[in-house]
């Protein structure tokens, strides 16, 4: 077992922040007791609590500095509570999912309890000063989820500290000073995100201080089931650095020796802070009072031999008997502050009940005298009464019951016409406005960067305009984004030496040096991880994945996270990465390029992009780079070699987002589509002419967002007749198109011939040439999709092929 160096001072330990330190311990302690209580009581869906973790937290917290971040585990309500940030009913209230951000600053109630998140944007949704905050990134629940990101944060400090560039940014960083404390159940190291980023940690040697709870067990499962060696730090003892190799420094401390934990926190996070070394803190023998969550109970797997175990090394009950053995304070004095944070927690609860309560309170009572008023001298005021009756014995009422009521009133009343009629109507409409904001808002961006309001600037040409292959106008692109924007940076398997796999990037490394432009080992989900880190903040990362299939590897971590950052912190934080990929036409089972219709029900909150050409796709990143809302980027791998003109404005024209292209007009049939199908409908489209079909060939250039304007709608207008294609799966990207056009923009009126859709095999693709022809659709199949339309309406004009 690795040993820890003894800190030679530990005056830190005063009697005052002793007691201080177990009130907290106390106050958190009750707070987990009366958070299961109220579970089981009723008055919460869901608790998972931070008991038996109280006394490492306080350690950590100590060596926590303004500037620092947590990228923590739903376990660390101790944690955070020490640094100020959480007061008791604030934690009751995300209990009760109170949904005002005065009662709960956190996520509004958009998450269960012990999701934690420091407020770094304003009103406005612009920065805060971050160097002034105790910097939480909010917690997620799925296991390690909250890991990747941690490397990013940690990196972000290592360019502050290395990139001069970087230096007037002195509202992110103080000299990359800043230090990440990630936090983990030990379970959850099992997982393959905690490998990877410890993996990458040392290799980047980067301030990332990972604290992993042991209380021996993963849920039900025990820690031999989980660890070779059941035990995490054993397991990466070859991680440990030496005089000869880089790695991490690897410290274990039992959880209830109070001493020890403050030793090991002060000395890890200095050496994470000084020498920019990953520090790894295992925290051993902690304990679960309570079991994993309220949805069972922990007798159920551990044996009376464990169970009192657990008992006698409680941290908190060893902390006191601590205190009383080397005299810091007597019996009675810790019964008195023991007795004095139960009645805190108590009454925390008490005014945080009050509070979610009195919320909903004038809705509630709004809705009954509406009732009341709707009832009389109305034929069915039986009915009605029998409504309000039913309300007003609601136990516990919550928003729901007084809206459900509502509308089955309005159902009821459909044929009346009456003025109280209408003011339940009101009503409706008006809570339903606020309901949307209270539980829909914030799913993208809405501060003044927001992407959705950068002002669209077209390319310009000119009679010189050079004709590049399109890897050069990216090329050439990058090259000016780079030297206009120190916030940039460029990171992803093979971007920096060889200027990634289609050269885009070729000969910036070495122009712009490796603290810009930065090559990755095969790591998907931490490249992702270093990104969204990064961005959260402040700095502007373009992150690559190599091929758009390999978007799966990242998948949790883009969905789980970032997708969700704005939304559950209700526009608390935001990280606008810009996530870079190549697809469409590739060849192959693993390689085929298209798999939209994952992205479009994994990736709401992000923008996904999908531009036809190098051109527009450089117009997107000049639109991104502005904004501040994430965005996945598909480039067309078969579009590198192809010529287009380099526009004269490449650092000012921006492609709007949610704005479709029409690439050429027509009268008798609308194809929508997008990326690299655009070539291939616009070839079907110059021989459907030759066989008298008219043919309107509409680019959607972005799926989400997905023509804002409606757009396509008034092309069919023209036409009455649509066809959706793309390479996806059957139901896929050609389904969602055809749902946000045919029901989204009410086009199924306008339509002389039922909607059709195109797409791939429900298969992915076999290799080769003729793989890709029998598996795709290609210009034979849009011909003969878009011909059969027309052959229904007209069989005389347009006979069966």
């Amino acid at each position: 077992m690795i040993a820890n160096e003894q800190l030679r001072s530990t005056d830190i330990l005063s009697r005052e922040k002793i007691l201080s330190d177990y009130r907290l311990a106390y106050e958190s302690r009750q707070a987990s007791l009366l958070g299961r209580r109220d579970v089981m009581g009723g008055r919460a869906k869901f608790g998972i609590f931070g008991d038996g973790k109280e006394l490492a937290q306080l350690a950590a917290a100590r060596a926590f500095n303004r500037g620092d971040f947590r990228s923590g585990y739903y376990r660390d309500q101790t944690f955070v509570a020490a640094l100020g940030e959480l007061r008791w009913t604030e934690f009751f209230a995300q209990l009760y999912a109170h949904t005002d951000l005065e009662a709960e600053p956190n996520t509004a109630g958009r998450s269960m309890n012990g999701h934690f998140a420091t407020r770094w944007l304003d009103e406005q949704g612009l920065w805060r000063n971050q160097t002034e905050l105790y910097n939480s990134v909010c917690d997620i629940a799925p296991t390690a989820g909250q890991i990747p990101r941690s490397l990013g944060l940690a990196y972000a400090s290592k360019l502050f500290r290395n990139n001069p560039g970087l230096s007037d940014l002195t509202n992110f960083s103080h000299n990359g000073n800043e230090i990440v404390f990630a936090t983990i159940g030990d379970a959850s190291t099992s997982q393959g995100m905690f490998w990877e980023t410890m993996n990458a940690a040392g290799v980047l040697q980067v301030p990332l201080l990972m604290s992993v709870w042991d209380d021996g067990y993963g849920i039900s499962v025990p820690v031999e089931y989980q660890t070779i060696k059941g035990s995490i730090s054993k397991a990466l003892a070859g991680f440990q650095r030496d005089s000869n190799d880089k790695g991490l420094e690897i410290f274990t401390v039992k959880g209830w020796d109070y001493v020890g934990l403050f030793e090991t926190y002060q000395q890890a996070a200095h050496i994470c802070r000084e020498e920019h070394v990953p520090v790894l803190v295992h925290v051993q023998e902690l304990t679960q009072p309570q079991g994993h969550s309220t949805s069972g109970s922990h007798e159920r797997y551990k044996s009376k031999e464990r169970l009192d175990w657990e008992t006698e090394y409680d941290c908190n009950r060893v902390f006191r008997e601590w205190i009383l053995e080397n005299g810091y304070a007597s019996h009675e004095e810790l019964e008195a502050i023991e007795a004095e944070a139960k009645q805190a927690t108590k009454q925390a609860r008490i005014e945080a009940w009050n509070a979610f309560q009195g919320s909903m309170k004038a809705d509630f009572d709004e809705a009954l005298d509406l009732l009341q008023q709707a009832a009389r001298h109305n034929p069915k005021s039986a009915e009605l009464m029998a409504i309000r009756e039913e309300l007003r014995k609601t136990f516990t009422p919550i928003r729901r019951d007084a809206v459900a009521a509502i509308r089955k009133a309005l159902r009821l009343l459909r044929t009346d016409s009456s003025s109280a009629n209408q003011r339940l109507k009101a009503w409706l409409d008006r809570t339903n406005a606020e309901n949307n904001d209270r539980f829909s808002s914030h799913l993208y961006s809405e501060s003044p960067d927001s992407p959705m309001r950068v002002e669209a600037v077209p390319a310009t040409f000119s009679d010189d305009s050079l004709h590049l292959d399109g890897y050069q106008i990216l090329q050439k692109y990058f090259d000016n984004l780079f030297s206009r924007d120190a916030r940039v940076v460029a990171l992803g398997e093979d971007v920096g030496k060889i200027g990634d796999v289609n050269q885009g990037f070729a000969g910036l490394q070495e122009k712009f040096g490796e603290i810009r432009i930065t090559d990755t080992g095969i790591r998907e989900t931490t490249i992702i991880g270093q990104g969204i880190g990064l961005a959260m903040r402040g700095l502007r990362p373009i992150v690559e994945i190599q091929y758009f299939d390999y978007v799966y590897y990242t998948l949790a971590t883009l969905t789980d996270d970032l997708a969700t950052l704005l939304y559950r912190t209700k526009g608390g934080q935001k990280a606008p990465l810009i996530i870079r990929t190549r697809g469409h036409r590739l060849e192959g089972i693993w390689h085929s390029g298209s798999p939209m219709g994952a992205m479009l029900g994994s990736l709401r909150g992000l923008h996904v992009l999908v531009p036809r050409n190098m051109t527009q796709a450089a117009g997107f990143y000049n639109t991104l780079i502005k904004g501040d809302d994430p965005a996945l980027l598909i480039e067309s791998l078969n579009g590198y070699r192809l010529k287009e003109l380099l526009p004269s404005n490449l650092a000012e024209f921006c492609v709007p987002l949610g704005v479709p292209d029409v690439l050429r007009s027509g009268s008798d049939v609308t194809v929508v589509t997008y990326g690299s199908m655009c070539r291939i409908v616009l070839e079907a489209a110059n021989q459907l002419a030759q066989m008298g079909v008219s043919v309107e060939v509409i680019d959607v250039q972005t799926l989400l967002p997905f023509d804002v304007h409606h757009g396509i709608v008034e092309s069919i207008k023209k036409t009455s007749r649509v066809l959706f294609a793309d390479e996806d799966v059957p139901g896929g990207a050609s389904a969602y198109m055809m749902q946000q056009v045919i029901e989204g923009q009410n086009a199924y009126r306008y339509l002389d011939s039922a909607p059709r859709t195109l797409s791939a095999k429900p298969h992915r693709p076999p290799y080769g040439s003729d793989g890709d022809y029998f598996s795709k659709p290609n210009v034979d199949d849009v011909i003969e999709t878009v011909y059969q339309l027309m052959s229904e309406s007209d069989p005389e004009r347009f006979p069966e092929i």
